[in-house]
């Protein structure tokens, strides 16, 4: 075998896990989400840093006021689906880095004193993140529906403020009926991978 993991947790993350659309009545609870983060917090960034600001919307008053900022055809399953979250860059990480990079503090001045190379080292160290945390979410034996189809300003507006930039909106659960569509193909290793 030339992978660590099981089969069966391969299929989990990987080969069975699916984008879903539809999900069950069965709630996403906040021990479920602690879990999540506490094995998703590991994802590989630069200089440690941690732009990932999650945003778990519940209560229905807030997920009205997202669902107003989906795309047309997002919205029937940001509403219904179990929990919501906003993931989103904080382009502010830069303060956190003497704690999460203690062995080089000056590295919060020497690189990411201007706001643009923080915007863009958030942007790229959040989409990392991001996909951890859709990796977790399947470890939890959970489905994701992360979606990019929404209008940012107006979420950043409504749940952020001018210093994290909306990445994607997830949506969480246990996967309905119909909850996704057919696989879609992929490239071939060949197709992808280059030796030089």
């Amino acid at each position: 075998m030339t992978l660590a993991l099981d089969s069966a947790a391969q299929d989990l993350l990987f080969r069975e896990a699916r984008t879903a659309n539809a999900f069950s009545d069965e709630p996403v609870t906040d021990e479920q989400m602690q879990a999540v983060y506490d094995l998703v917090k590991y994802a590989p960034t630069a200089f440690n840093q941690t732009p990932l600001r999650v945003v778990l919307v519940r209560s229905e008053e807030a997920r009205e006021r997202l669902v107003a900022h989906m795309a047309e055809g997002n919205r029937p399953k940001t509403r219904t689906a179990p929990l919501v979250a906003i993931l989103a860059a904080d382009n502010e990480f830069h303060e956190e880095l003497p704690t999460l990079f203690p062995h080089f503090p000056q590295a919060k001045d020497m690189f990411f004193a201007e706001r643009p190379a923080r915007e863009k080292s958030a942007a790229l160290n959040g989409a990392l993140q991001a996909a951890y945390f859709i990796v977790g979410i399947r470890a939890a034996g959970l489905a994701a529906g992360p979606m990019t189809g929404f209008d940012a300003a107006g979420v950043q507006k409504e749940f952020l403020d001018d210093d994290h930039t909306p990445l994607m909106v997830v949506n969480i659960g246990k996967p309905g009926e119909n909850a996704s569509y057919p696989r879609s193909p992929r490239l071939s290793y060949e197709d992808v991978v280059t030796t030089v």
